[in-house]
Formats: C-alpha cells, sequence, structure tokens
C-alpha cells in the first residue's frame, strides 16, 4: 500500500470574517493523482497556497512528505512543485533561459543544471523550441514549459492550480499524457483543482468534492457515484447530490475577468 504523502488535519484560514477554509481534513496517497473538485469560490486555491506554504493557516496543519506547514515550511518547499493557474513564465526570455532561472530558484547544482533542463526538454517534448522567445509560444507549450519548472528539481509531489484552463482540447491531451507519465514514470503524486466534471473523471484516483470551504464527500470517483443510489450516475449526480447544488463554473466578475485573461494569454 502506498505511503501516505499528504496528510491535512482540521485545516482552515480565515480572512477577517470570512472563513474560506473549515475545518478540512484528508490524505493522498503517494503516486495518486488526487483533485478538488468544485466551483471558484469554493476554497480549493486557499487551500492549495495554505499546503504549498503561501498562505499560513489559521488553524490546523498538515504534513508534506512528513514535514509540517507549520514548523517545517523550507523543508516542504523542497519536496514540492507548483504550476499556477495565471502564467507564471516569463514571456521576454526563451524556454531555457526561463528553466535556468527556476533551477537556480531551486538551488539545482550548476553540476546538475544543463542535464536537469536537457531531460526536461527532452521528456515535454519541447527540444526544438529551447531557443525560442516564450511569447511566440502556444498556449499549451506554455503550460508545459510551467510543468517543467515545477518538475526540475524532482518533486515528489506536483500542485496544480486549474491546470488546463485556457487550453483547446488537444492542448489538454497532450498536458494530462505528461503528467499521467510524470506519475507512471517517476512516482509523482499529482494534486490539481478543477471544475471540469470530465477532467476530473478522466484523471482520478480520488477526489474531494468541495463546496463552501468544507469537503463534502471525498472517495474514489466510482464509490461516489455508487452513494448516490442512482443507476448509471455520473459525477455531476455526485455532485449534486453531497453538496445540493449544480457545479456552477462561471464564477462572479473577478472570476470570469480572471479566466477571459488566461485564454488571451495562452491564445
Amino acid at each position: 500500500m502506498n505511503e501516505i504523502i499528504i496528510k491535512v488535519d482540521n485545516l482552515s484560514k480565515n480572512f477577517g470574517q470570512v472563513q474560506a477554509v473549515k475545518n478540512i481534513s484528508f490524505e493522498v496517497k503517494q503516486s495518486e493523482i488526487f483533485a478538488f473538485l468544485g466551483p471558484n469560490g469554493a476554497g480549493k486555491t486557499t487551500t492549495i497556497r495554505m499546503l504549498i506554504t503561501l498562505l499560513l493557516p489559521s488553524s490546523g496543519d498538515a504534513t508534506i512528505n512528513g514535514y509540517s506547514l507549520i514548523h517545517h515550511p523550507a523543508e516542504v518547499r523542497k519536496v514540492i512543485g507548483y504550476v499556477p493557474q495565471m502564467i507564471s513564465v516569463d514571456g521576454s526570455l526563451t524556454v531555457r533561459e526561463n528553466l535556468m532561472l527556476m533551477a537556480h530558484l531551486y538551488d539545482v547544482s550548476y553540476r546538475e543544471c544543463n542535464e536537469r533542463i536537457k531531460e526536461t526538454l527532452a521528456f515535454l517534448d519541447l527540444e526544438e523550441y529551447a531557443g525560442s522567445l516564450v511569447r511566440t509560444l502556444s498556449g499549451g507549450m506554455i503550460r508545459k514549459l510551467e510543468v517543467g519548472q515545477a518538475m526540475l528539481h524532482h518533486p515528489h509531489l506536483l500542485f496544480l492550480d486549474e491546470p488546463t484552463t485556457g487550453l483547446d482540447p488537444i492542448a489538454k491531451r497532450h498536458i494530462w499524457e505528461h503528467l499521467m507519465e510524470l506519475r507512471d514514470s517517476f512516482g509523482t503524486t499529482i494534486f490539481f483543482s478543477t471544475h471540469n466534471m470530465d477532467e476530473a473523471e478522466d484523471a482520478c484516483d480520488k477526489v474531494a468534492i468541495m463546496d463552501a470551504g468544507e469537503i463534502a464527500a471525498i472517495g474514489a470517483i466510482s464509490e461516489l457515484k455508487e452513494k448516490t443510489n442512482k443507476k448509471d450516475a455520473t459525477l455531476e449526480d455526485a455532485f449534486i447530490f453531497f453538496t445540493g447544488n449544480e457545479l456552477q463554473a462561471n464564477g462572479n466578475f473577478r472570476e470570469i475577468k480572471r479566466t477571459r485573461l488566461i485564454h488571451h494569454r495562452l491564445g
């Protein structure tokens, strides 16, 4: 049985009087593909930002590969990679220069740096674009580059926040082919957030349905469907069963504006 790589205990985050994440607890096993499924505002991104040590929890704690978010944040950062929803590469630099910059930020030694960049370019089929400015690339290639940046230091765990937002179906498929290969070849645990039912169903070993800052249900998709007691239940049926609401992915004005910006920048 795979070891537990993420253990979350009563994790909460308050912003003033607003409780964005409400005492959630869950576990993720090594090499699993795990997703937070829920609408904008459900607490998915806030939780991920706590797990990658960008936000300090208001209460509770979690361990990543045995390291506490609160007591050992530097050790947590060494074993994780992160791909945010918004663009995280520099369009004025080449593909290789972006990878080189990230390697330095991750303290990859000079001796290993060139070899790891070479391996990453080959793994992601970006070798012929190594000298190209990032602003000339397609959205799918940009997202692959961001995955490459996050895996340069060989993390045990890769976090991705809405990894395929703004991408066309072909680019989405290519991204997930590489993520699956990353898990299958290196045992990397993949943790991502999404409001896309198909993406969750196609990729996940386990999913947590989030609603209003809480985990409404967690488990394998087949298990969640079975609990609805509905013949031929869909993941959407399960979401409605556990939350009482349909999954509305449109979001508020800020979320719509952000999504449109991502679509524009990814092309």
